[in-house]
């Protein structure tokens, strides 16, 4: 036996007794009498999430410029879905634990807690002002790169721009294509479903070159140290102390505690519900969009003591580091649908899909170095985060571009940015 498969480790255990485990579950799964609810889930997308993380983590190519594990564990996990290598009794319990039972909820609320609160609170400030403009460059560029493309191809510039690159950065599909649907068929006196039924394809192939392209970012960031910040977006110049980081607070921060990780558990769950409550007395905005505004402003008043900071942001890197590719698998089961991906491969289609993730890329990348981003993680951010599938594609995204801190600009960009597309999309069908 080899070195390196005696030091193979599979969720932070040797193979050997990871295997055994596996097994269990694995035979559980087949023979149908997997546990309902998350006790059945969770160890069901712990052992397969791990050993397509293993996978695409070590297999050529994929690792370098596709991300690795994150998109082997999603797309790989949507093939076994696709081909029913999967018991529908098993794809129906992850489904609902992640949509019913609000996995993704659970696991997004805990990166938006700790990552916001676990910031330097001048480099929040500074890098939220000049968000939007990032996000409408990578909008600006997207729409025009497709109405051009689509025009010079034939497909023509208006059905390009309406039907592929705006429900590509609509915010996904709940926040996106559908409420787009509704805007369309009233404004154009067709069936909402009809319409729906043009944008999904979209919507798939867009989040999955958007992950795709994620991981070829974080690849050309190591090939170019000088466009990336390695998961800072904003670009600090000097040693201004406004903007260094806390020493002691970093200290305190990183000295992991379990009953600190306790009581972040509680503080995210509880803003996440906070979340909620506004968006009952002002549905337009979505839970997600007052979750972030609500906690940064926490975060950049002062107004939670440090100790709670710590506590959140510990609770974070827990989840972050043991969940990951966990969340990652119920993607793959709940949010992927490989069929629809499949069905709308054709050569003009994927172009126009492919020149709106770029022109996303690129408009939201030189606008964020203009106003003092590093490029990779604007790009990846105000871009991607707005080509992709809403709070599922954030994760993936940023899964594949090793970039996990930044999901609060990612969520910004998937919640306000998708508003901000839906109101887009009123004007254009007016003025197109």
């Amino acid at each position: 036996m080899s070195e390196e498969s005696k030091s193979l480790r599979l969720f932070n255990m040797p193979w050997q007794i990871f295997a055994v485990f596996a097994a269990i579950v694995l035979v559980a799964t087949y023979m149908g009498v997997l546990p309902k609810g998350m006790i059945g889930a969770f160890p069901f997308m712990i052992v397969v999430g791990a050993v397509l993380n293993e996978i695409g983590n070590r297999c050529p190519i994929v690792n370098t410029y596709l991300g690795g594990g994150a998109i082997v564990i999603i797309f790989g996990m949507a093939a076994l879905c696709y081909y029913h290598l999967i018991p529908d009794a098993t794809v129906k319990i992850v489904t609902n634990f992640m949509k019913g039972e609000g996995f993704l909820d659970f696991y997004i609320a805990a990166l938006i807690c700790g990552s916001i609160l676990g910031m330097n609170r001048d480099l929040l400030i500074r890098a939220a002002i000049r968000y939007l403009p990032a996000i409408v460059g990578g909008v600006a560029v997207a729409i025009g790169l497709a109405g051009l493309v689509g025009e010079l191809t034939g497909y023509g510039a208006k059905q390009a721009i309406l039907y592929i690159a705006v429900p590509i950065m609509g915010g996904g599909m709940g926040a996106g294509a559908v409420p787009l649907s509704k805007i369309f068929g009233e404004t154009l006196a067709q069936k909402p479903e009809d319409i729906i039924n043009i944008m999904i394809p979209a919507v798939a192939l867009g989040n999955a070159m958007a992950i795709v392209a994620g991981g070829l970012l974080s690849k050309l960031g190591k090939s170019f140290p000088c466009l990336t910040g390695n998961g800072d977006l904003l670009i600090t110049k000097g040693a201004d102390d406004a903007i260094q980081a806390d020493e002691e607070f970093l200290k305190k921060r990183d000295a992991i505690s379990l009953t600190v990780m306790g009581v972040g558990l509680l503080l995210a769950t509880a803003f996440f519900a906070w979340g909620r409550i506004v968006a009952f007395f002002i549905p337009k905005i979505h839970s997600y969009a007052w979750m972030i505004i609500s906690v940064a402003i926490v975060k950049a008043l002062g107004i939670l003591p440090q100790y709670y900071e710590i506590c959140c942001y510990q609770w974070f890197q827990f989840v972050m580091k043991n969940l990951t590719a966990v969340l990652l698998a119920g993607i793959g089961v709940a949010y992927t649908d490989l069929g629809q991906i499949i069905s709308a491969f054709s050569g003009q289609y994927l172009l126009l899909v492919g020149v709106t993730v770029f022109g996303a890329i690129i408009g939201s990348g030189l606008v964020g170095r203009l106003v003092g981003f590093y490029p990779v993680e604007s790009a990846i951010t105000a871009g991607l985060c707005m080509a992709n599938m809403g709070g599922t594609g954030d994760v993936a995204v940023l899964s594949a571009a090793h970039r996990m801190e930044l999901m609060p600009f990612a969520q910004i960009s998937s919640r306000i940015g998708g508003a901000f597309m839906l109101i887009l999309a009123s004007v254009l069908l007016q003025i197109i």
